[in-house]
């Protein structure tokens, strides 16, 4: 969903008609103190590779909530409009989570493959660990040690995505962060970059970036250098560097790696540059380091000795059942107290094999009220049940409460023993989308579901996803302690991914199985309510699984399903759970949506639609008409789906 991560940046120092429109931000931050005001476009036309494609991606995160920075959201938009004017086409965002940056950077790769020069800069937390180098999302907390390993954002990862090979290639990447290592003593090395590609780095291993009154101190003399006409890009970065070591009087040291073979120019000598009303470089080189040394610098840096930090981050995964939390810790202490502890425990976790079960309907408990104990309700009984000939709803699933354009039966089926239990839902028509919230979720629209279909009771399950695997007919992307939680919803598939469960399923069953459209999921998520969320206006606890909806909840992974309460409609964890694939294809708004229940696709569309939020996220998350997007091959932790099938 957007609503957190997809605002349009309104810069409050900046004449509208200079924001670029692709400049959008995933959350707005502070507006930026001193920025461009006044650009002639057809003076600062880059001469150089003049037809060649610019590609830019900006993220700025400012907003760590237990370690916020004060800069980053104001270098990001500098950049950002900076960069428009120098003709390139920007993907600008402010505080992303860590699936907000895997996004960004998918959409980034999508759009270098048509060739060109490719920029991608970040300002905010990061830290390097023995030869990585991390980006630090806004929702890690330094508290936990081994998410800041295993979650962090790779430099890689952005590598890869620039390094396939496209017409005028040529990468430059910007990072105006630290480079600390809080885990051990040492520097650590940096990566080894590919060709045609250029990193500049803040300040060297080990050390701070510091922010200075208004931008990073590195940022200030990048505004500069990426305006002044004629330098090629490597003297650039070069004189950048120089700047940054004397106005901080040599504590902070950026450096460069680069395997450039050819040169290259933001601005060629003979074209004017953007004229800047307000610099914010103006100040003396002395005000500049009194600011600079008077403010914090970025990095994970730890509060306790170094002794007492290896303390804390095996005290947070020490009861952890994720083999994964063991390596992080040995990637940052090889030769700590606890590493042949932490070997010990990974052996024993990938050698476990969990029993062989018989994928089931999962067993059920019903939410806990004042009045009576909480209720078991068993399995249904593995029955086929042609699709044509549903079997009544159990008498304990709620109905929906009348309204207009409710659905008029809702009834329970399954069609084979390994199959996903439906509930069919008559026709009827309600207002898809929300005018109070997101841009993406507007217009709210008369939506009407013209023909009956069945949606899944609850999200396809591991247990269903491993009858699949181990029929041939889907990929392992499960770990085996994962594949052994069989109640738990199915997670880390792709769009892709579950576009082969429904064609195994099909096949299986021999009935036609497919994931819902955007209109029926929404139609099925409101069940017949008319509300921000189906149980009303406000959030309530008990009703969806999600970090503030009440127990039971863990961090880690999400509750079995069917462990909060159903819909109206006898829909369980249409809220939160796991984020949810439908089959359209991602429009930034309803507008000329379809009027009925139609998947809204599209040829050789790649970015597809999730909804309903996971429980990694928030209550404002768990509203009906939340949606988000996802590239369709990208599996990724949160991400699971639940199936549907047409009515006769």
């Amino acid at each position: 969903m957007w609503r957190k991560l997809l605002i349009i940046c309104i810069l409050a120092t900046i004449p509208l008609k200079w924001i670029a429109p692709s400049i959008a931000a995933h959350k707005v931050g502070a507006p930026a103190t001193h920025a461009i005001s006044h650009v002639n476009n057809a003076d600062i036309t880059p001469e150089i590779d003049r037809d060649a494609n610019r590609i830019a991606l900006v993220i700025g995160n400012g907003n760590y909530a237990d370690d916020p920075l004060a800069n980053p959201i104001n270098d990001a938009r500098a950049i950002s409009i900076t960069l428009e004017m120098l003709g390139f086409k920007v993907l600008h965002y402010e505080n992303l989570t860590q699936q907000g940056m895997k996004g960004a950077i998918l959409e980034f790769d999508r759009r270098l493959r048509t060739g060109g020069v490719g920029l991608f800069y970040f300002s905010g937390h990061g830290l390097q660990i023995a030869s990585k180098t991390l980006l630090i999302p806004i929702d890690l907390d330094r508290r936990s040690p081994a998410r800041l390993l295993t979650q962090g954002i790779d430099l890689r990862a952005v590598l890869d995505s620039m390094s396939r090979p496209r017409p005028d290639k040529l990468n430059l990447i910007v990072l105006d962060t630290c480079l600390n290592n809080p885990f051990q003593s040492g520097n650590g090395r940096a990566v080894d970059i590919p060709t045609q590609t250029l990193i500049a780095y803040a300040t060297a291993p080990g050390s701070i970036a510091a922010d200075a009154t208004h931008h990073g101190l590195y940022t200030v003399e990048l505004l500069k250098g990426l305006i002044a006409p004629g330098q090629d890009v490597a003297d650039m970065f070069r004189g950048i560097a120089s700047a940054v070591r004397r106005t901080s009087n040599q504590q902070q040291i950026p450096w460069v790696s680069s395997s450039l073979p050819d040169k290259f120019r933001f601005v060629m000598s003979s074209h004017r540059v953007p004229v800047l009303e307000r610099p914010i470089w103006t100040r003396s080189a002395t005000a500049q380091s009194e600011a600079m040394l008077a403010t914090r610098g970025r990095g994970i840096l730890p509060k306790d000795s170094a002794e007492q930090y290896e303390l804390t981050f095996w005290e947070s995964i020490k009861d952890s059942t994720h083999a994964s939390d063991y390596e992080a810790y040995l990637q940052a202490y090889p030769n700590g107290r606890f590493a042949a502890l932490a070997r010990a425990r990974i052996e024993r976790l990938r050698t476990a094999t969990p029993k062989a079960e018989v994928p089931a309907e999962p067993t059920h408990q019903a939410p806990a009220t004042k009045a009576a104990p909480a209720r078991v309700h068993p399995a249904p009984a593995a029955k086929k049940t042609p699709l044509e000939q549903p079997r009544p709803a159990p008498a304990a699933a709620p109905s929906p409460p009348p309204s207009p354009g409710k659905a008029a039966a809702v009834s329970e089926l399954k069609t084979c023993p390994t199959c996903p239990a439906l509930i069919a839902l008559s026709p009827g028509s309600f207002a898809m989308g929300s005018n109070s919230s997101d841009p993406t979720e507007k217009p709210a629209h008369h939506v009407s579901i013209k023909k009956p279909f069945a949606i899944g009771k609850y999200e396809v399950t591991v247990g269903q996803w491993n009858a699949c695997v181990d029929a041939g007919g889907c990929p392992h992307v499960l770990s085996d302690t994962d594949r052994a939680n069989t109640n738990m919803p199915v997670r880390n598939v792709s769009w892709d991914d579950a576009q082969q469960y429904v064609k195994w399923l099909s096949g299986t069953s021999g009935k036609p199985y497919r994931l819902p459209t955007e209109a029926e999921w929404e139609y099925a998520a409101r069940g017949g309510t008319a509300t921000r969320y189906w149980w009303g206006e406000q959030m309530r606890p008990g009703k969806a699984n999600c970090k503030e909806c009440g127990e039971p909840w863990r961090f880690d992974a999400p509750s079995d399903v069917g462990s909060f309460a159903p819909n109206p409609y006898g829909l369980y964890d249409m809220n939160g759970s796991v984020w949810e694939w439908v089959s359209d294809c991602w429009h930034n708004s309803y507008k000329s949506a379809p009027a009925d229940a139609r998947a809204w696709d599209e040829p050789n569309c790649r970015t597809r639609v999730i909804r309903g939020g996971s429980w990694r996220q928030g209550g404002s998350y768990m509203l009906s008409s939340t949606r988000f997007k996802y590239d369709a091959s990208v599996r990724e932790s949160q991400n699971g789906f639940r199936v549907a099938s047409d009515l006769k």
